[in-house]
């Protein structure tokens, strides 16, 4: 009996496509990168996530407030469906990675009224692809 299970696995595992399965694998590598890569000269992205923004920050005043580093392509902030109150972040995505780079080194902390900012470079969203959650603290089995 387990003999056959298995042998039906292998039929359709080989029965894969070549082609399908390295397709798949291809989102791996920027999942798997360490957070060393970021500090490097060359930036991942020139979209950058803005985190601690306060509720009275809308699209303009973020957009004014990284202008000065370059030329800035689109501005979103996300907001809440039911109250329509702002979530407390928002995208900044840049024409240049360059300018990406010196507004995320220029701006990481600093306040944007009277909020500290949480500044990172984006993921890029891949429909389908793993989703990678950070734990923090300790399992409950570690308990």
């Amino acid at each position: 009996m387990m003999r056959n299970g298995v042998e039906l696995l292998v039929k359709r595992v080989s029965a894969i496509s070549q082609r399908s399965v390295s397709s798949s694998f291809q989102v791996l590598p920027q999942f798997c990168t360490s957070s060393s890569s970021s500090s490097s000269s060359e930036s991942p992205s020139s979209k950058l996530f803005i985190g601690g923004l306060s509720w009275s920050v809308d699209e303009q005043s973020l957009k004014d407030a990284f202008s000065s580093f370059g030329e800035v392509a689109e501005v979103r902030i996300a907001y809440d469906k039911g109250s329509g109150r702002s979530r407390g972040f928002g995208f900044v995505d840049f024409a240049e990675k360059d300018n990406a780079l010196s507004a995320k080194h220029a701006m990481d902390g600093k306040g944007l009224l009277g909020r500290p900012l949480r500044i990172s470079f984006a993921l890029e969203r891949v429909r389908g692809g793993p989703v990678v959650v950070p734990r923090f603290g300790k399992s409950k089995r570690d308990r």
